[in-house]
């Protein structure tokens, strides 16, 4: 039986999350594409061993896993992922500051929403921000605007099974549980992939003023998460600490650097 829990936003999207544990509060936020159950199942990073002897808050983002959504690119931009957290802390009763994780739109929505209510936040943990502060022609984050047309054009059904043959990453050629299936309402996912190309991180100035501590993970190899913009952000805020695997092995023990972070 799922021990899901439900609440309501203001636009009608049904945004699915848990609560379990006791004691000091931890959170996470998975990527576009991805879901709790999508992230767990990558083996790579353990949000339930970070949050061993803690009260873990985990959901999915809006649209994806088994929350609801529309089919809005607005809806799925960083900004509005922010919100949707800050809403969740609040529906979930955590009104003390919170160590929250959370990997690329994850990550994108805990810098939002620890700008917009620094208060509610202790300490962050940064996984492979994605690609921003591009200008010109040939940014990579077209990628996401890119594959959203194609599936409109071809259909979700289509481009699933593209997504099912493509190569996987360098870094992940030998990790074949880094391979999923995209946990996105056919119907949404073009949105989805469309709300995160139209994104872009906070404005430099705005995250060197960031009080909280900071841990920052990138992985080698990925372009859409590319290794100089998580130098960029510990480069921006003051009280950050970098780490840049180059392997499965090192990848993998982002739990441990993380539970030993928010234990400081």
């Amino acid at each position: 039986m799922s021990s899901d829990r439900f609440y309501t936003t203001a636009d009608g999207a049904r945004i699915a999350y848990e609560l379990t544990g006791r004691g000091r509060p931890v959170g996470y936020a998975h990527g576009v594409l991805l879901s709790r159950a999508a992230v767990r199942g990558l083996q790579l990073f353990d949000i339930d061993a970070v949050a061993a002897d803690r009260r873990l808050l985990t959901y999915d983002q809006r649209g994806h896993g088994h929350s609801t959504g529309r089919s809005t690119p607005a809806d799925y931009r960083f900004e509005h992922a922010a919100e949707d957290l800050l809403d969740l802390l609040d529906a979930a009763d955590i009104d003390e500051p919170i160590d929250f994780a959370g990997s690329s739109l994850g990550a994108a929505a805990a810098l939002y929403a620890a700008l917009a209510a620094p208060h509610r936040f202790r300490r962050l943990a940064l996984l492979i921000p994605p690609v921003a502060w591009e200008s010109g022609p040939d940014q990579r984050r077209q990628w996401y605007l890119d594959t959203a047309e194609l599936i409109d054009d071809m259909g979700a059904a289509a481009w699933r099974r593209l997504w099912a043959d493509a190569a996987p990453l360098p870094i992940f050629a030998e990790h074949p549980q880094a391979k999923f299936n995209p946990d996105v309402d056919d119907a949404l996912v073009s949105s989805a992939l469309r709300g995160v190309g139209q994104s872009d991180l906070p404005q430099p100035a705005k995250l060197a003023s960031l009080p909280h501590p900071t841990l920052i993970l990138a992985w080698d190899t990925d372009p859409l998460h590319p290794v100089s913009i998580a130098e960029r952000l510990a480069q921006l805020i003051p009280d950050s600490t970098l780490h840049i695997a180059r392997s499965v092995d090192d990848v993998q023990t982002w739990t441990q650097r993380t539970a030993d972070f928010f234990r400081g």
